[in-house]
């Protein structure tokens, strides 16, 4: 039997693709911090709570209404991103001008109370949420077996992460963003309603927190906890690739899903840790990021 590395490539391949499909929502994740933190300069610790949200909207969709996945990926993003609009408006716009710290102390108060009024409802246990039809299965491809909803998942999210860095660096409309962020007054002088754009912004960003949530539900069931458990890896993502850095973000993603899957083939031990590790080494010899600026 061939080997890689003296692995068996069914292994080896079997966790690069779990640690892509980790990276996909590393990606995701973190993207939506980066778009928030370098756009509003909010260090958004609910987050997380909002990728448990995005995923119960759609489980309860499903259970109560008999609304489907695919319907799901528009209306729980629409939902999360409204409660994301809803906060943006009564509490964090409040903190614009005080230091970032209590912004992050207020949007971490958020997420226990998110997670603490779920908790109570649901329980701790996790709740089934079905692959849709379309892609249930998987494909052969001779060197490891590929089921179609990761592969859907690794797409989706490759294609929202790119769309998402165009729309920013790229277009008009991503200009004025970074000009409000740079000079809100100058920007407002041109007749542009920067307080509209900031609050579109933040519900955007937490959208796709949304959107990560109903891709993640029919792979991870669908718990209380599952935004917790995940939020403080996707902070070192941001860390790592850059705060405010949206391709950073990104690139950071995918790569440390990659690597924490290599990590659990070569050295399983370290591979909850590896992440950490790199953060520690990259904040010693760059403080602002891999793909971040000095400001």
């Amino acid at each position: 039997m061939s080997t890689i590395f003296g692995i068996p490539p069914q292994a080896l391949f079997g966790q690069l693709l779990l640690g892509l499909i980790n990276g996909s929502f590393y990606a995701l994740l973190s993207l939506g911090l980066a778009v928030i933190f370098g756009m509003l300069n909010v260090i958004n610790f609910a987050h997380g709570a909002l990728y448990m949200l995005g995923a119960f909207v759609a489980w309860l969709l499903l259970t109560t209404a008999g609304i489907g996945y695919w319907w799901a990926l528009l209306l729980a993003p629409l939902v999360v991103g409204a409660f994301g609009v809803l906060l943006e408006k009564t509490l964090l716009s409040r903190l614009y001008k005080l230091d970032h710290l209590y912004g992050l102390l207020l949007t971490f108060g958020l997420a226990l109370i998110v997670e603490g009024a779920f908790r109570h409802f649901y329980g701790v246990s996790g709740q089934p949420y079905p692959i849709p039809d379309l892609l249930r299965g998987g494909q052969n491809l001779g060197f490891m077996f590929l089921p179609n909803y990761r592969g859907w998942v690794v797409v989706a999210s490759l294609v929202v992460c790119l769309a998402t860095w165009y729309a920013i660096e790229r277009t008009k409309l991503g200009a004025y963003l970074r000009a409000a962020t740079e000079n809100p007054v100058l920007v407002q002088a041109f007749g542009i309603n920067v307080p509209l754009m900031i609050t579109a912004t933040y519900g955007f960003g937490v959208a796709l927190a949304g959107l990560a949530g109903v891709l993640a539900a029919p792979i991870y069931q669908v718990s209380p906890l599952m935004g917790s458990n995940l939020i403080i890896v996707v902070f070192a993502v941001v860390v790592i690739g850059g705060m405010g850095s949206i391709l950073g973000a990104v690139l950071t993603g995918y790569g440390l899903g990659l690597l924490e899957g290599l990590t659990k083939v070569f050295y399983p031990e370290a591979s909850n840790i590896v992440v950490f590790v790199i953060m520690a080494v990259v904040l010693l010899i760059k403080p602002a990021g891999l793909f971040g600026r000095e400001r």
